[in-house]
């Protein structure tokens, strides 16, 4: 019997990737073929984001592009947006099944028991209740894996849906997390990313803590690297910290949000710090690790955000001792509690000050770059060929450019940091 051909696409963050990987391991390969979703395939899974308008909109556009591929194709959508808004997605006709962030690890079983997909497409249950942990972590990359250890998150930041389309914060146990780590090291992946939706919130369903668990997993002797991801400014402790700064094992890189550099349009977001604390936090690291790579998250245009609020976020920003800056444009969310705020924000002053940040990211950027030339750095390479170059990245997140060397993949070179382009790419001409 031929294998069905199944391929996935995946949006959104390092923990969709996680998922996506791990769905895909449910299916038996004795009777599905893994392929590329820009081939033809009998089955195309979308893992979904709605953090954005435009993320959900890059998804419909997916869906449709599949169908043009194969109209014959059976298409289904899971993740975030499947679990907010799964009656939008119920009737696009290219839909054949819609599945929530609780059930998505059902998915084989839907596909296969036409039954359930009689009388209605779309299935998800409330979020808000689910207590379960799906333990998940990527291999399809074979330099480095996004290892899952938490999910949700109880802060309801005003202008955030990820509650309503994860649930509230729980986590796998430290035992599990370990057991996966070995198996990633058997896999022979160098690096690890720890991922989930509000990281430094791991432990609180079972009375442990993110510094619990990255002492035990830095006694497994297996692992060469471990990264922290995305991590809440009041919840990287200086416990945290200190210990990264100590370890051969975990990186110094930090991904911190900082989403405005306004005390009033932080406390209208309802987030759990003022900017005071964020900068403390950046001072401690750069005083332990001064060659850490620190990256922020911010918010332009939230509704009430004045010309002088931007000004003060964009100075602090100037001020701060980071590498770069992720900029993303206020859009309204359903559920969020920002939708029903007076004052919005024009596009047109949105998209100004988003060129403006992008522009101070681009500086801080090759600022971090230009410090580090001259530094002898280990880079772990990977296996993707880009018109005959490969990247790597250092510990310290730089990323690297080289001629593609297949003896290169998947190993750890120490290089040195000679010459970087206009993106802050380091051009490496020997290895």
């Amino acid at each position: 019997m031929n294998r069905k051909k199944i391929a996935f696409l995946t949006f959104g963050c390092k923990l969709n990737f996680a998922e996506t990987s791990e769905v895909s391991k449910l299916f038996n390969i004795k009777n599905f073929e893994i392929v590329s979703h820009k081939e033809i395939a009998d089955i195309y899974i979308i893992n979904s984001c709605s953090v954005t308008a435009k993320a959900e909109s890059k998804c419909r556009q997916a869906i449709r592009h599949a169908k043009k591929i194969n109209p014959e194709a059976f298409i289904a959508v899971i993740g975030c947006y499947s679990q907010l808004k799964p009656d939008e997605l119920g009737k696009m006709e290219e839909v054949n099944l819609v599945i929530g962030n609780d059930l998505k690890f059902k998915l084989p079983d839907f596909i296969q028991n036409s039954n359930k997909l009689e009388n209605n497409k779309t299935h998800l249950i409330n979020i808000l209740k689910s207590e379960h942990f799906s333990p998940s972590f990527s291999a399809s990359d074979r330099t480095r894996s996004f290892l899952k250890i938490q999910d949700g998150c109880d802060y309801f930041c005003s202008y955030c849906t990820i509650p309503y389309a994860r649930g509230l914060s729980r986590s796998d146990t430290i035992e599990n997390i370990i057991k996966s780590a070995k198996n990633i090291s058997e896999l022979r992946i160098k690096e690890i990313i720890l991922t989930g939706v509000n990281i430094g919130d791991f432990g609180k369903n079972n009375n442990k803590s993110l510094y619990e668990l990255i002492v035990e997993l830095n006694k497994v002797e297996t692992i060469e690297r471990i990264r922290i991801s995305s991590i809440e400014p009041d919840l990287l402790t200086d416990e945290i910290i200190k210990f990264v700064a100590n370890s051969p094992k975990f990186l110094p890189h930090f991904h911190i949000p900082l989403q405005s550099g306004s005390d009033k349009i932080l406390k209208a977001m309802n987030r759990k710090y003022e900017r005071q604390l964020f900068a403390d936090k950046i001072l401690k690291i750069k005083t332990l690790m001064p060659q850490s790579c620190i990256a922020a998250d911010v918010i332009v245009g939230f509704p009430g955000e004045t010309n002088d609020d931007f000004i003060e976020t964009y100075e602090f920003i100037k001020n701060l001792d980071i590498s770069y800056v992720h900029v993303f444009s206020y859009s309204d969310r359903e559920n969020a509690k920002s939708i029903h705020f007076s004052n919005k924000i024009q596009g047109k002053t949105i998209k100004e000050r988003s060129k403006k940040l992008h522009q101070l990211s681009l500086e801080k950027k090759l600022y971090f770059c230009q410090q580090n030339i001259g530094r002898k750095e280990k880079v772990l390479f990977e296996s993707n060929n880009y018109n005959d170059f490969m990247l790597g990245w250092t510990e310290n997140y730089i990323r690297v450019k080289t001629k593609y060397n297949t003896e290169l993949i998947n190993k750890i070179a120490t290089v040195k940091l000679n010459k970087f382009d206009e993106n802050g790419v380091f051009l490496l001409e020997k290895i």
